[in-house]
């Protein structure tokens, strides 16, 4: 890849072991800042751990993870938790309070972290709600109240409330129908050109290969703790690499 791109997040031969397990072995590769990543691999590959990984919920066996520069084995616990605000993470199901409002679920993150006044964050949190083209008739709701697309996209206002530098998206089409699926594909897209000139980083975990193959600039496909190809998503839809070309002809 090419040297002059800026790196937000970086693997320097990264292993993982759980138990004698290798997890995670020996990975070397950068994800470009700005732009939109998607990893790739078959259930079991180790895309979870990785994840992990990105976030500090987890340390190395050996070697580093580097993150917006910063190498994240150097950060003590209170240090990671600061850290951590400049991520947003949209999860599989939403994973939404189901006991909070809508509303309520936006402004959690800028009422545990920031010291806005109640008036600051409900601006704030109506700024992020439209920005994810939810209507004023679900923000009082309760999650279960609305559909599935619906709640990523509160997942999502929420993910974007603390303005994070990288959004890691997990699974985000698991489970959904294809107008839905699309919807949240297309979201992901308009959230990334929404938040270019401060070059959102976005990070997705997938099997999903057709959205992949529409909505990312950068694919990485990891088997058994390998990353076993990483190339721009046109020079990735031709790989001849057998394992990838078995994923996608799936």
């Amino acid at each position: 890849m090419n040297d002059q791109i800026e790196y937000a997040i970086e693997f320097r031969n990264l292993v993982k072991e759980f138990k004698g397990h290798t997890v995670l072995n020996h990975l070397n590769f950068n994800i470009a800042r700005g732009k939109i990543t998607t990893i790739l691999g078959f259930s079991g590959a180790g895309k979870s751990t990785l994840v992990k990984h990105i976030l500090g919920l987890i340390k190395p066996s050996s070697g580093e993870v580097v993150v917006l520069g910063q190498n994240l084995a150097e950060l003590d616990a209170l240090q990671m938790r600061e850290f951590r605000r400049k991520f947003g993470m949209l999860f599989q199901y939403a994973a939404l309070f189901d006991s909070f409002t809508n509303f309520e679920n936006v402004a959690f993150p800028l009422r545990e972290f920031t010291k806005l006044s109640e008036n600051e964050i409900k601006e704030k949190v109506f700024s992020l709600m439209k920005s994810v083209n939810l209507g004023e008739e679900s923000y009082y709701k309760l999650p279960s109240e609305i559909s599935g697309g619906m709640r990523k996209r509160v997942g999502l206002a929420r993910a974007l409330a603390l303005a994070p530098e990288i959004i890691l998206y997990d699974e985000p089409t698991t489970g959904l129908d294809p107008i839905t699926t699309k919807m949240v594909n297309d979201l992901i897209q308009e959230t990334a050109h929404q938040h270019k000139d401060r070059q959102l980083t976005s990070v997705i975990i997938s099997h999903d290969v057709q959205a992949t193959l529409k909505i990312s600039d950068y694919v990485a496909f990891l088997d058994q703790g390998h990353i076993v190809e990483h190339l721009p998503v046109e020079e990735f839809r031709v790989s001849t690499n057998p394992l990838v070309r078995r994923f996608l002809e799936l």
